[in-house]
């Protein structure tokens, strides 16, 4: 009982702040990641956060890191990658609420000429009506074979199991599935001129001609130079290529990041200060290029709040899930009260 008051009070008294982290707003047909909120619960988080006067834009949160100018209980508003519907369909309703947010952005992806892997891949392995029965394919030395049986013709049951999948927690309901999820994990940590070889090489074996889908495209500049006109919103940087970081050498990992902060501060005319970094994967190299590049401040997808003393080159983001807003506001009592 002594310890939950004294935990308590210190909740209370402590400069605490939690940046929350989008990646989509949308009512895709898949959502296997949980990174998708639709457009009609986002509004109702717009709503409950407005109410609550807390949200402040995540730079004024950066600066109050080591001091004591970092408002009490104080939110941020982040999204991830730069798809379409940031711009789209995000935008508006911030505007319309009058609430900040910063878009941390892939530049390599800017204008809609590809979608991300991890989406092309998805598609391809998951939902084309018609695979060949058996795959082979080596990377990096590593052969990777499948014989999906049963499966080479997509029914209802099996798009219904890859419809309702959480590949974050859940184990692969299908043999797609399986096979997709293997082939994630293997590219995720190449470069990208390397990713998109082997992607082509699956896409060439699955025969599925499609071209680049709108729901999964990224923002046009044209659209990134838009958003920077409302003085609510703040461009941050997520590297050119989106690669999983801690994978690769120091040297790769500071020409991603000072090659996307330069793209993106001639486009918006922004100074560039904040960075997330892709999947939120980082090492001690990745904290020290980010350092070196003299970014103010880095964010991870690590799920802690921010406080006056956290260490200003990993801070935590949590990822809203598709809640309705009274789920998020439990969910924020929750982080004030137990991170």
């Amino acid at each position: 009982m002594k310890l939950r008051i004294i935990k308590r009070l210190k909740n209370f008294f402590e400069h605490r702040a939690i940046v929350l982290m989008y990646h989509r707003i949308a009512d895709p047909e898949s959502d296997i990641w949980s990174i998708a909120v639709s457009p009609d619960n986002f509004e109702q988080h717009l709503k409950m956060l407005q109410k609550t006067g807390n949200v402040v834009p995540l730079d004024l949160l950066a600066e109050g890191i080591n001091s004591h100018s970092m408002p009490r209980n104080s939110i941020a508003i982040t999204f991830d990658d730069g798809y379409n519907d940031n711009f789209t369909v995000a935008r508006p309703l911030l505007e319309k609420y009058n609430l900040p947010a910063t878009f941390f952005i892939t530049s390599g992806n800017l204008g809609g000429k590809k979608e991300f892997w991890w989406d092309d891949l998805e598609y391809h392995l998951l939902f084309a009506q018609r695979l060949p029965a058996f795959f082979s394919l080596l990377i990096n030395d590593q052969l990777i074979e499948s014989e999906l049986q049963e499966e080479t013709f997509l029914t209802e049951e099996i798009r219904k199991k890859h419809i309702s999948w959480d590949a974050c927690i859940e184990e692969p309901p299908t043999k797609r599935a399986a096979l997709f999820f293997k082939l994630w994990q293997h590219l995720k940590v190449l470069p990208d001129i390397a990713q998109q070889q082997y992607l082509e090489k699956i896409k060439n074996w699955t025969a599925l001609q499609i071209s680049t889908r709108q729901e999964c495209a990224s923002m046009s500049v044209s659209d990134l130079k838009q958003l920077v006109e409302n003085n609510l919103f703040t461009i941050g940087a997520h590297t050119v290529n989106h690669p999983a970081l801690a994978y690769h050498s120091p040297e790769f990992q500071k020409k991603e990041m000072l090659e996307n902060r330069k793209f993106l501060q001639e486009i918006t005319g922004q100074e560039i200060n904040l960075i997330a970094y892709p999947y939120g994967n980082y090492n001690e190299d990745t904290l020290m290029m980010a350092a070196d590049a003299k970014f103010e401040a880095a964010f991870t997808t690590e799920e802690k709040v921010v406080q006056a003393q956290s260490l200003k080159y990993n801070l935590g983001r949590f990822q809203v899930k598709n809640w309705n807003g009274n789920e998020l506001g439990k969910f924020l009592k929750s982080c004030f009260n137990n991170y």
